[in-house]
């Protein structure tokens, strides 16, 4: 007759897996592997370390697969996160094993070497650098486990690379704003221009409002103030010379200064 297995081991899809209390709490998790006494052998070590965490303090040991995990669940709402998957996906069969107390730059050496093999420019491999420093970072200062500890006890420093073949932004000539201005939408060459001429943002030029307009009788003129609302003493002046200068404000009808209606064959 064959040994019992540990408890808490199941088969399932051809690999064992951990379903089991551990510590107080209910660990659910694959061991990686389809040889039972691989699988024992991770068991017994994750519940030792539980012990070694609860009793000790010792920090438990975590992979950057896993700390990838939680930084995907945890940032759902970022615009940016179907990327930053996109990058992780790239950097897992390099380092997805690593535990997080041994990543560094030096570790992701050969990431490095391998990218720049495939012809990725050094913007898109700093993308990829970014992102293991901010879930290292996070690791190391605001993600706490059941035992008080953070995950990491300290986030090495990974050093992004130069990149001299990186276009240096510059303002642009009259001849090529003029250009850019003539193949926007008229809404938007309006906002364009508002833009140009004040220095506000999108949201502010968005939502401009003429009940925001405020006389100065001393000047011959008015002004506009615009508050921040998530920070109340933030306060900005917009000329309203810059305003009534935008072609097709109408004060009377619109209480937008410029109009955000897409016209047909606009840009959405």
């Amino acid at each position: 007759m064959g040994r019992k297995k540990i408890p808490g081991l199941i088969k399932r899809a051809g690999l064992w897996h951990i379903d089991k209390r551990i510590g107080g709490r209910r660990v659910c998790q694959s061991t990686g592997t389809d040889r039972l006494e691989e699988a024992e052998r991770f068991l017994a070590r994750l519940i030792e370390e539980t012990r070694q965490a609860r009793v000790y303090g010792v920090r438990p040991t975590r992979t950057f697969e896993q700390a990838a995990a939680k930084f995907v669940l945890e940032n759902q709402h970022k615009r940016s996160i179907s990327s930053d998957i996109g990058r992780l996906k790239l950097l897992m069969p390099w380092i997805g094993d690593t535990p997080l107390d041994r990543l560094h730059i030096g570790t992701l050496q050969p990431w490095i070497e391998q990218r720049h093999r495939e012809g990725a420019a050094v913007g898109t491999i700093n993308h990829g650098l970014k992102v293991v420093r901010r879930i290292l970072n996070l690791a190391a200062t605001e993600w706490i486990d059941e035992y008080g500890m953070t995950w990491l006890l300290a986030a090495p420093k990974i050093k992004l690379l130069p990149d001299t073949n990186k276009r240096q932004p510059y303002p642009l000539s009259w001849k090529e704003q003029d250009r850019l201005f003539k193949e926007l939408p008229r809404h938007l060459a309006q906002m364009a221009l508002f833009g140009v001429n004040t220095g506000c943002r999108d949201n502010e030029i968005c939502n401009l409002q003429w009940e925001w307009e405020v006389k100065v009788p001393e000047l011959d003129t008015s002004v506009f103030l615009i508050i921040n609302e998530a920070q109340l003493l933030s306060l900005r002046v917009v000329h309203n010379e810059t305003v009534s200068k935008t072609e097709g404000c109408d004060h009377e009808a619109k209480p937008h200064t410029v109009s955000k209606r897409a016209e047909p064959g606009s840009f959405p």
